[in-house]
């Protein structure tokens, strides 16, 4: 994995100079150890509704759909019904896929479940999988690796949809479970 000079000087992974957006989202989040059930779910989220599309396609939205499913406060979207559902798949905002938004929404219920009288359930949950700090990230990032395929299989078994091995490992990448910074980016482990 290659890095990119920014107009500031600072190496960054070469993704971020894709995008305006990304330069940020690269500095300030992807990477940064996230803790919390209510944050977690919201990147699990997100990372759902990411299947199949580029992240620069939700990092955009993000914002409106944060408005429309109630700041991903777990409680609020587990009591959605049918007429959020109708509302929702009107939202120009946000990816009007049925599949994603139902999983939210059926996901937004098991997090409920699991952390009501657990609360951190699904922050140690999530961080259970994460693997032994790495001193450099690979040549080439993975897509998947034991541990997300380890919590995928876990998520799936408690009834979580849209977490297949691929999406946490995306979801373990942006919460820093794993730190895949390319060696000579200023954000990279040791930088």
């Amino acid at each position: 994995m290659s890095v990119v000079v920014g107009a500031d000087g600072r190496a960054r992974c070469a993704w971020a100079g894709s995008a305006p957006e990304y330069v940020g989202y690269h500095d300030d989040e992807w990477g940064a150890e996230l803790h919390g059930d209510q944050p977690l779910f919201e990147r699990m989220s997100l990372e759902g509704f990411q299947a199949g599309l580029s992240w620069i396609t939700i990092l955009r939205r993000r914002d409106t759909f944060r408005a429309a499913f109630a700041a991903f406060d777990i409680d609020r979207v587990a009591a959605f019904d049918a007429a959020d559902i109708a509302r929702l798949m009107a939202d120009p905002g946000i990816i009007r896929n049925a599949a994603k938004i139902d999983a939210t929404i059926s996901n937004a219920r098991v997090a409920r479940d699991l952390v009501r009288e657990r609360p951190g359930a699904l922050d140690r949950l999530l961080w259970g999988f994460a693997p032994a700090a790495r001193t450099v990230a690979p040549a080439e990032v993975p897509a998947t690796t034991a541990e997300s395929i380890a919590a995928s299989k876990a998520l799936k078994k408690l009834g979580f949809r849209f977490v297949g091995p691929t999406t946490v490992y995306a979801l373990m990448q942006a919460t820093g479970m794993v730190d895949d910074h390319a060696a000579g980016c200023w954000r990279a482990i040791g930088a």
